[in-house]
């Protein structure tokens, strides 16, 4: 079997990047004859489909990229399986996904998505996201780079840090974090709130919607340290292992890559029971899923003329589609309050995410699961 990783190549230290070369990284350990490179259009694309000449295609990516990781190597004769992951909802492309032999989805939410949007998804498989446990694991408390960077945080030795990480802070649930902490401040102060997200415009659309949060709230701005910028995916594990607790209780997680890198660090995850989570985060024992409070409806949504349609238009729906989603407040402050407060809690919680991470989502395990799933499949041996 010869297989082609179609995804951000060369890796780069973003989600999709690093989900597909730890597949591809996955397969060369296993032994799979295999090959990576950019899904983009490009000289060296061509040449892989040609003169590499895989069986298959996996690439990586939304429901967009459709052009790029499905008609492209189909076009050169070679079978594409999309991995998709999360986009909220699916508005094109419907007859093409619908026919392929096989498709594989980051999580069951993200499948059903795909179905509720009206693609047969008969073919498609549920395939999770890996990790190098040589890369991302615990590191003690103790080692002097922890310590360090907790100073540098501003993280006194007496205080729980709380940590969450995302392309915006928003999209992973910051500002439902924000509130909680708000009542949890009323009696437990010992806390300070790590915000990390990347410089995007998304990121700086959402800055001030939290800073007014903030405000509005009363809440300690000397409590929330915000972190900016792109961070190599080795230092990741030196920041996951410096919190105590990692919330992200998303409000839209097709399937929660940094929250199962968190369980790989032995830290406990505060998540939403919706989505991605569902999959990954086992509720009371690697960390803890909020209801869900609310959720965003839409009766219709724009289209654009890069999702594939000829021009901008609006496209309005027989009934409301649901968008995002908000978690309980109440949930998260009881949930948070419980990981604060008790240290052997956390500490089990921790230590059964580092367990189950380990039993379930090792990228070499991800790479054997997708190639019987193509060898059972479509018969290529």
């Amino acid at each position: 079997m010869k297989i082609a990783v179609l995804h951000a190549y060369p890796p780069e230290p973003d989600g999709l990047s690093i989900q597909g070369y730890l597949l591809y990284r996955g397969l060369k350990k296993i032994g799979i004859d295999c090959m990576p490179c950019h899904y983009n259009p490009s000289f060296q694309k061509q040449w892989v489909l040609s003169a590499y000449k895989p069986d298959v295609a996996i690439g990586i990516g939304s429901w967009t990229y459709t052009p790029n990781i499905v008609t492209s190597p189909q076009n050169n004769g070679v079978t594409p399986i999309p991995w998709f992951v999360a986009n909220g909802w699916v508005a094109n492309y419907h007859k093409i996904l619908s026919e392929l032999p096989l498709g594989f989805t980051t999580s069951q939410w993200v499948k059903d998505t795909f179905k509720r949007d009206g693609v047969d998804v008969k073919n498609y498989k549920v395939l999770p996201i890996g990790f190098d446990p040589e890369e991302i694991k615990p590191i003690p408390r103790t080692d002097p780079k922890i310590v360090c960077l907790r100073e540098m945080l501003g993280v006194q030795p007496h205080e729980k840090m709380i940590l969450t990480v995302g392309g915006d802070a928003t999209s992973k649930g910051a500002q439902e974090m924000f509130k909680a902490l708000a009542e949890i401040d009323k009696d437990f102060k010992d806390w300070k709130y790590v915000i990390k997200a990347s410089e995007s415009e998304c990121a700086e659309g959402h800055n001030e919607e939290e800073d007014n949060l903030i405000d509005e709230l009363e809440l300690d701005r000397g409590k929330i340290v915000r972190l900016s910028g792109m961070y190599s995916h080795d230092f990741m594990a030196y920041l996951l292992s410096a919190c105590d607790i990692y919330a992200a209780p998303s409000r839209l997680e097709g399937f929660g890559m940094i929250q199962m890198e968190a369980n790989a660090c032995g830290r406990p995850v505060i998540s939403i029971n919706v989505g991605g989570p569902v999959d990954t985060i086992v509720h009371g024992r690697t960390g803890f899923l909020a209801e869900v409070g609310e959720t965003v409806k839409l009766h219709e949504e724009f289209a654009y003329e890069w999702m594939g349609f000829d021009a901008d238009y609006k496209i309005k729906f027989d009934k409301p589609k649901v968008f995002a989603y908000r978690a309980s407040i109440p949930d998260l402050v009881k949930y948070t309050k419980q990981l604060l407060t008790d240290d052997k809690l956390r500490e089990e919680m921790g230590q059964n995410g580092y367990e189950h991470a380990m039993q379930n989502f090792q990228y070499p395990d991800v790479a054997k699961k997708a190639v019987g799933m193509i060898q059972e499949t479509l018969g290529i041996e």
